[in-house]
């Protein structure tokens, strides 16, 4: 019975091993760069339909052997930064390109948490990835489209009062309520024409009160409440020193993955775009993300994407483009086809056009298509050893 037991043990492991060759038999032997990590490199032009150059560049993370990490540009939300700087200090492994980004001022544009900490929120419906980390477990990915609002619980006389806010960790505009983290900055960078509201403490409640003085500073164990005026409509005129305050968030999931996993999520990285999910292509999605067919997902641009496997391997992966004679991009549906090749079970498309970046070790493997060179993004996804 033992000597039967032992002869299943082999088949099955050989059958994995098999599977796994089978897998990436079209790539090409990679090459490993660090316990758990694998690269790839394809210029395949049957990846593309009809054919032409491209360049694909891959990673296949072994999650028993390492972790995913978000790494915010500068260690905070404001600017930007390239990624393989992003990548250097924070001594990661390797990182792609992560979320879209305002590129004017380098402010994350959709759902982002870092580190437990929601620092961008949005009204927009879009993919996303969150991911959860337990000491001495593997990491857990799941992938939905998402919107998620924050609002701010408050005692208004004696009566419970819930305001929305209109940003995290972004620019203030007139009239609105924005709330700023300690990952935003020092301080909030805003002008001297609001009211802010200094919060700190456990339980957190207002320290201080602000008007007209702008660039109010962000205690690390609080945040600040800024409402672009001088005049905050009630019940905002409630919010006194010693007020005690609460947040919360409220979420909008298409597709039925539990609110906790979001709440309870360590880091949450947006994408443009979820391609596949539970094994499923998906498709419609100006309807669910907005997204533009004629200039989005139905024209060829490098890519960026994030990937889980049947096997439960982790791919990140970057495709170049915009440069005909170098690589083509891709659209949607051939990226959707390449998540078949590599037997996807789920599947973001991250951004990408000249964000489009992948580091290995200190080197910038591909080729961005920006002419000025590899563009500075707000944040990255870092491959980093997993902690024991």
């Amino acid at each position: 019975m033992a000597r039967r037991a032992v002869g299943l043990l082999v088949i099955l492991t050989l059958a994995v091993a098999c599977l796994r060759v089978d897998q990436t038999a079209w790539l090409g032997a990679p090459r490993t760069i660090a316990p758990g990590v694998d690269f790839f490199q394809t210029a395949d032009t049957t990846l593309v339909d009809p054919a032409g150059p491209i360049a694909v560049y891959l990673l296949r993370l072994d999650p028993e052997r390492v972790q995913l990490e978000s790494g915010l540009s500068n260690d905070e939300v404001m600017d930007a930064e390239r990624v393989d700087r992003i990548a250097a200090r924070r001594q990661a492994i390797a990182a792609v390109n992560a979320g879209f980004f305002n590129v004017k001022n380098g402010e994350p544009a959709g759902l982002l948490k870092v580190a437990g900490e929601l620092v961008s929120d949005t009204v927009l419906t879009r993919g996303v990835v969150a991911i959860h980390s337990r000491q001495g477990a593997r990491q857990q990915f799941y992938f939905d489209q998402v919107s998620a609002r924050m609002q701010v619980g408050f005692r208004a006389d004696t009566q419970p009062v819930v305001v929305p806010i209109d940003g995290v960790d972004t620019t203030r505009e007139r009239g609105k309520l924005m709330l700023y983290t300690p990952a935003y900055h020092a301080d909030t960078d805003t002008a001297a024409n609001g009211t802010e509201w200094v919060l700190g403490g456990v339980p957190m409640k207002v320290i201080d009160i602000r008007r007209d003085l702008g660039k109010s500073p962000i205690p690390r164990d609080g945040a600040v409440l800024s409402f672009g005026g001088l005049d905050p409509p009630a019940p905002l005129d409630w919010l006194l020193p010693g007020a005690f305050v609460t947040f919360s968030t409220t979420w909008k999931i298409l597709n039925g993955t539990p609110e906790s996993r979001f709440e309870e999520a360590r880091e949450i990285v947006n994408g443009a775009g979820l391609l596949v999910r539970g094994g499923t292509p998906l498709s419609g999605w100006q309807a669910t993300e907005n997204l533009q067919p004629n200039t989005f997902t139905h024209v060829r641009h490098p890519r960026t994407m994030i990937g889980v496997d049947r096997r439960g391997d982790v791919w990140l992966v970057a495709i170049d483009g915009r440069q005909p004679e170098h690589s083509v991009g891709m659209t949607f549906a051939e990226l959707q086809a390449l998540c078949k090749r590599l037997d996807f079970e789920h599947a973001l498309n991250l951004d990408g056009g000249g964000s489009t970046t992948m580091v290995v070790g200190s080197e910038i493997v591909n080729k961005p298509s920006d002419a000025s060179g590899p563009r500075a993004v707000s944040d990255a996804i870092l491959v980093k050893p997993r902690n024991p």
